[in-house]
């Protein structure tokens, strides 16, 4: 296997920051959808959907390049390891700031919202063990990672489900 560089790494991380941040912008909210009259957030919900999968899907694409190079060895390799793992952090708070953008209907939205809040927890401990001076420490962060995922995956179901998307591809 072939490890990436730091100059690499630097600039995949960048360079998903930026493609993935490109759907962010804007100084202005997005509107909110009226849940009193007119077309409410079932006509809206494919809209929605479509948003929240292209966000998603973009993320998990990254994450998946992160989280392959850790299973495939790079546990053993600690330079390699916390390139992935901070490229990961930057990658579910990217996730965060672009699903928060979605003006969701409240039922939706205060799911989205705590989905921020474990997601955004989940990404403090994949930062703290990007930033483990060794194996040792790094591997004691395996487990909590793991089991880290279970409440950011416990409402994207929800979230899926709401938005009327099959469940997600099983982690």
């Amino acid at each position: 296997m072939v490890r990436r560089s730091r100059a690499a790494c630097a600039a995949a991380a960048v360079g998903a920051a930026a493609f993935l941040s490109s759907g962010c912008g804007g100084a202005h909210a997005a509107p909110r959808i009226s849940t009193n009259g007119g077309p409410g957030p079932g006509h809206a919900r494919p809209s929605l959907a479509a948003r929240y999968l292209a966000i998603a899907k973009a993320g998990n694409r990254r994450l998946n390049v992160d989280f392959d190079g850790l299973e495939h060895g790079g546990w053993s390799h600690l330079a390699g390891a916390r390139a992935d793992l901070r490229d990961a952090a930057a990658t579910e708070r990217l996730f965060d700031r672009r699903v928060l953008h979605i003006p969701f209907p409240p039922e939706i939205e205060r799911i989205v919202r705590s989905l921020y809040r474990v997601n955004q927890a989940r990404a403090r401990l994949t930062a703290a063990a990007g930033r483990s001076a060794s194996l040792r420490v790094l591997h004691t962060y395996k487990g909590r990672l793991k089991a880290a995922n279970a409440p950011v995956e416990q409402r994207v179901k929800k979230i899926r489900r709401d938005l009327g998307l099959p469940p997600p591809p099983s982690s």
